[in-house]
């Protein structure tokens, strides 16, 4: 608690000097003048789609120029991003991703992008984590009663995820392995989908974001087991972490970014940057992001680049030693 208020205490205190430095440049720079699109590699429901939709009305709120998103889901979010890598770098259009923009380009032998070089990373907006979920008529209250009841049933059990290389298939695969389970993930294009076949009993587990989970567990549509995060999510403050319930080596951490095509302005980068820190730190949209399950990030422009580079070798790594492979 000491650290998220000091958190906080930090965000508040400067908000309001980000916003005399915007007040003061921004609109000289005579951006945006016309409609910028906001690219969502995943289907509508998900923690991707969520924050980007909440970015997309504060931007247009602050500019007075529509920000709106447009939604490109398939292979686990390539597609999206392989189309926004396409795009003209003209500040235009932006992309809205988690860390599976990362992932991807260890899991697949060829992506239609480089990481490195198509995009130029405008801010980690906001972090998050993934819930393991069931679905209510699934006779088991802990992850410790749903590990045994997968083990007295191999094969009969499958989990589902919002697709290939997203953040729920890497947690549910160090789940299923570190566990031992005889466990089949099933991808699909976007969490929206892949709750709803939760929900429906179809698919009677799964891993998502507290986004796109929460409404259905407060409805007890679908029941929560653990989160995967280092801390409880304030949105489900009943819920255990995984190593409270006796899983220590799942966590993930996930953020949440806004990239540009490589060779967008270095200003104009500049500027969304700025304005994007002074948004997400709005007392009223900590608010709104909190009732998802998502926080601020503290990852400064500065700290972006070695902080893609480090989560990239850390996921390659796991993707390695697990064998994962795309599906």
């Amino acid at each position: 608690m000491m650290k998220l208020s000091r958190r906080r205490f930090l965000r508040v205190g400067t908000n309001a000097a980000v916003l005399t430095l915007l007040s003061r440049g921004a609109r000289a720079e005579g951006y945006p003048v016309r409609p910028v699109r906001i690219i969502v590699p995943f289907a509508p429901g998900g923690q991707t789609d969520v924050t980007g939709r909440i970015l997309a009305q504060e931007l247009s709120e602050y500019f007075g120029t529509q920000f709106y998103v447009e939604n490109m889901p398939g292979a686990g979010g390539t597609i999206g991003v392989g189309r926004a890598a396409q795009a003209a770098h003209d500040g235009y259009t932006a992309l809205v991703t988690d860390i599976s923009y990362i992932i991807n380009a260890s899991l697949y032998a060829k992506v239609p992008y480089d990481r490195d070089k198509d995009f130029e990373p405008v801010a980690l907006a906001v972090t998050t984590t993934q819930v393991l979920v069931v679905t209510p008529s699934l006779p088991v209250q802990t992850v410790k009663h749903l590990v045994d009841l997968i083990k007295r049933n191999p094969s009969a059990y499958d989990y589902a995820s919002a697709g290939v290389g997203t953040p729920g298939h890497m947690v549910g695969e160090l789940f299923r392995l570190s566990a031992g389970l005889d466990l089949v993930h099933v991808p699909f294009n976007g969490a929206g989908p892949a709750v709803i076949s939760t929900v429906g009993g179809h698919t009677p587990i799964a891993f998502g974001s507290p986004a796109s989970t929460v409404a259905q567990i407060k409805d007890g549509k679908l029941r929560a087991l653990a989160v995967a995060s280092g801390t409880r999510v304030p949105a489900l403050p009943d819920i255990p972490t995984m190593a409270e319930a006796g899983f220590p080596d799942i966590e993930i951490d996930v953020w949440i970014g806004v990239f540009v095509p490589a060779g967008t302005p270095g200003e104009i980068v500049a500027l969304l940057n700025r304005t994007i820190v002074a948004v997400v730190a709005r007392p009223n949209v900590r608010e709104r992001l909190a009732m998802f399950g998502f926080e601020p990030s503290t990852i400064t422009f500065a700290e972006t680049p070695g902080r893609i580079r480090a989560d990239s070798a850390k996921w390659a790594k796991v993707i390695h030693d697990a064998g994962i492979k795309a599906e």
